[in-house]
């Protein structure tokens, strides 16, 4: 099986370099459906210190419209929020947007669609085979990964009856962290439902959420471990997850103490200054699952006025939960980081594409 490897590196501080190697196998297909088949990628992101983590891209047609384009209808809902009040009116045809404008109740569709296809590949079949439904257990970080339906997934393709832990972690400002000047605040922990015994039998956790620095995960494995001692077992479902954030998972002594796993849409991404929260697609063919769809991608979002690739800063989630819950300030996010990186709104990149032939 050939394979493809990406060397990084990049500063955290001065005191904390970052170097090593993405190694990612040869895609292969995979049928979950009689209507429905997919791609799995396995990798490896190993670092010079000799710590590791275990990656799993994917492709299906829906985490393909979730990364990259998809084809819908001009709803006038969808486009009033874009900021295109009347400019489609009469429009009846199909029009391409990037997965970023997949937004509210559609995304979460869309989201629940991709893991479940996810579950159903021959990556996780072993750990289902191993595992009864009360040695596993799900831990949906509020606000984002609430919406992934992790545990509808394992139902739908297994008939397991998981626990679901649900948990709330968000940053908080702190200026004495390095590069990001904030930390990680955990508020809500729902485990009481749970008693010892029951505690003592979880073997298997599936987090769900999105990596982009990585401070969150990192935590929240952390402080799940410490209720949980018995854990053999981590898997992450993050349709988005940053090399830079995955770093930090892999430096982790947690990842000594059991099997962490990171499961992925697509490809990783990059990490962009000055906060690291604007993660990018590499312009790399070889980081993508079908490197054609990415370079559609690129084409579609094109350049501004000054020869710059615009891909090359958009935030493949921008405001990454509020897409999902806050349509309307998805796209101020998204306008307030085009016009400052590239004096183009959304509105005007729709239209353009729309509109060019």
């Amino acid at each position: 099986m050939s394979k493809f490897k990406y060397p990084f590196s990049f500063t955290e501080d001065v005191s904390n370099q970052k170097t090593g190697t993405l190694t990612l196998d040869e895609p292969l297909p995979y049928r979950s459906t009689a209507q429905e088949s997919g791609f799995y990628r396995t990798g490896r992101l190993e670092l010079n210190d000799d710590r590791s983590l275990d990656i799993v891209l994917y492709h299906n047609e829906h985490t393909s419209k979730f990364i990259y384009l998809r084809q819908c209808k001009a709803e006038d809902s969808l486009m009033h929020i874009i900021g295109m009040n009347g400019d489609l009116n009469g429009f009846d045809g199909q029009i391409t947007l990037p997965g970023q404008l997949c937004l509210g109740a559609e995304r979460s569709y869309l989201t629940g669609n991709a893991i479940n296809m996810i579950f159903q590949s021959p990556i996780l079949l072993p750990t289902f085979n191993k595992y009864q439904q009360n040695n596993i257990a799900v831990f949906p970080i509020a606000r984002e990964g609430l919406k992934y339906q992790v545990q509808d997934a394992i139902f739908q393709s297994y008939g397991y009856l998981c626990d679901e832990v649900v948990l709330d972690a968000h940053h908080v400002f702190d200026s004495s962290v390095p590069v990001y000047s904030r930390t990680v605040e955990l508020t809500i922990f729902k485990d009481k439902d749970l008693d010892a015994q029951q505690k003592e039998k979880i073997a298997v956790a599936f987090f769900a959420d999105s990596i982009a620095s990585g401070l969150v995960m990192k935590e929240v494995i952390a402080r799940v471990k410490e209720r949980f001692e018995n854990l053999k077992q981590v898997e992450v479902v993050a349709p988005l997850a940053s090399i830079r954030g995955l770093c930090r998972l892999a430096q982790s002594d947690l990842n000594r103490d059991f099997n962490v796993r990171v499961h992925v849409f697509e490809t990783l991404l990059n990490a962009l200054p000055p906060d690291y929260y604007y993660s990018s697609h590499y312009d790399i063919p070889d980081l993508h699952i079908v490197p054609e769809e990415d370079a559609a991608y690129r084409e579609w979002w094109g350049r501004d006025d000054q020869g710059n690739f615009i891909a090359d800063t958009a935030c493949a989630g921008y405001g990454w939960s509020e897409a999902f819950y806050s349509p309307r300030k998805q796209i101020q996010m998204m306008n307030s980081q085009l016009q400052s990186r590239h004096n183009l709104t959304i509105a005007e990149i729709v239209k353009r594409n729309v509109f060019k032939y």
